[in-house]
């Protein structure tokens, strides 16, 4: 039956009420209980804040879902947009665009040499979904190791990769042929709760040889690639010591195994490089992006790989058809962050504050004995909550927010400031461009919801 109102020219006016009760009622899924969902209905927004549509500020201290590194609506990369949409809004997968080439200079530009070939998606899930589709039909090998505490996308194959257990209600509707093994967690090391004091080298090691005894029990001839977040990201910023990234990408060579870096968090000067793994001096074979790609200006993932890797496919077809693969606006959106970046020295800048962040989160540590441990790498943080810092028994529960996180959370909101908590995990990733005294501003509103959050532990 046709619906009455087909035809009907519908207006663009809407009253405040109405935009959060037609998102809510009709149209708003997220990663949640779609009962639970409560969203801030947002007006607009500038630099490092947003304002809902009744006039509250917050400070955001995650980017909006980790992505907007040079600041909300900055006018250099909106007016490159729009200036695309009058030139040319689309162009399909097969034609070269200007913007096509532009992107792959400027990407070209801050990666390593060797990975100089590109194949852009819509985003981070799908940019891991063909980076596990190349390195298969690449090696003909099938199986993919991932670590556990890892999140690489919600996408069928995406959700298989990632470690933590929100993919466990996916399964068995998951992808087959990955393998998940531990990452390097020195706070909370199986391997090591009796031997605290243990040496990073020595460390790196142990976490080399548990990946190294896994591969030969699946079988070196059967696996495709590892895949690792470079620095994990939504599980806790945890950094890798001096000497595991470079024994993976050893592990890698030696078993010819493609290493797959997932940067779609870490990447574009999260943690004061352009990507993370430019702090260990290694070079994957495949890197995937997105996120701060287009600082969330534009959907946009991206998969850099080597040469050789590509050039597999000159004469074998890849099946990967993507009608967005390297839509206009989006591609400009990414070439023109990447200009921002450089002309504002966002990287070097995340370094310098990042010094800053570190030191406001030791005083959390410091004054709140909540906080079992703070990590963090350039404007990349966490704070870890616990019930007790001698057992390390996490604040909220394995896999779920309890109440006290909830209340440090409704706290942060009340007062103006925006930030994520996962599980007994505090995440702090604010744009590139904060200041001192905004990071200041942010952590007066932490301290205040740490007191509370202190007086509800033994």
């Amino acid at each position: 039956m046709r619906n009455p109102n087909a035809d009907e020219i519908i207006s663009n006016e809407l009253a405040d009420d109405e935009i959060y009760d037609l998102c809510v009622q009709t149209n708003f899924w997220t990663w949640s209980a779609q009962t639970n969902v409560q969203p801030i209905a947002v007006s607009h927004a500038k630099g490092v804040y947003f304002w809902d549509i009744y006039g509250k500020k917050y400070l955001d201290f995650n980017s909006m879902v980790m992505c907007v590194n040079i600041g909300h609506e900055d006018n250099r990369v909106i007016n490159a947009m729009v200036k695309q949409l009058h030139d040319l809004p689309f162009a399909g997968p097969r034609m070269a665009t200007k913007p096509r080439a532009l992107l792959g200079k400027a990407l070209k530009s801050i990666l390593p040499e060797p990975l100089d070939h590109f194949l852009y998606t819509l985003g981070g899930s799908d940019a891991n979904e063909n980076a596990i589709k190349l390195a298969r039909s690449y090696t003909g090998k099938f199986k993919i190791l991932a670590r556990y505490r890892s999140y690489h996308g919600a996408t069928y194959g995406a959700v298989a990769l990632t470690g933590d257990p929100r993919r466990i209600t996916w399964e068995p509707s998951v992808m087959m042929g990955v393998v998940h093994f531990l990452d390097p967690y020195r706070y909370r090391s199986t391997f090591h709760k009796h031997n605290p004091t243990i040496t990073d080298e020595d460390f790196a090691k142990d976490y080399v040889n548990h990946l190294e005894e896994i591969i030969l029990y699946e079988g070196p001839e059967t696996i495709a690639a590892i895949m690792i977040e470079t620095i994990t990201g939504t599980n806790g910023i945890i950094i890798p010591p001096d000497g595991y990234l470079q024994g993976v990408r050893e592990l890698c060579d030696r078993y010819k195994i493609v290493m797959i870096c997932d940067e779609v968090m870490s990447g574009f000067g999260r943690t004061g490089e352009w990507f993370a793994f430019d702090h260990w001096n290694i070079v994957p074979d495949i890197v995937t992006m997105a996120k701060g790609l287009t600082s969330g200006y534009a959907p946009l993932g991206a998969i850099a790989m080597r040469k050789e890797i590509a050039e597999a496919f000159n004469e074998k077809v890849y099946q990967g058809g993507l009608t967005y693969n390297g839509h206009a606006v989006s591609l400009t959106a990414a070439f023109s962050v990447i200009n921002v970046m450089k002309e504002d020295e966002l990287v070097n800048k995340a370094k310098e504050k990042g010094l800053f962040l570190k030191k406001l989160l030791q005083e959390m540590f410091d004054k709140h004995p909540c906080v079992g441990e703070v990590r963090s790498i350039g404007l990349f943080g966490v704070l870890e909550l616990v019930k007790n810092r001698e057992t390390k028994e996490p604040m909220s529960p394995f896999n779920q927010n309890n109440a006290v996180m909830m209340e440090f959370r409704k706290y942060c909101l009340d007062h103006g400031l925006y930030i994520t908590i996962h599980w007994h995990k505090i995440l702090i990733i604010p744009p590139l461009i904060i200041t001192e005294e905004q990071l200041m501003d942010g952590f007066r509103i932490i301290d205040q919801a740490l007191e509370i959050t202190d007086a509800q532990i033994d």
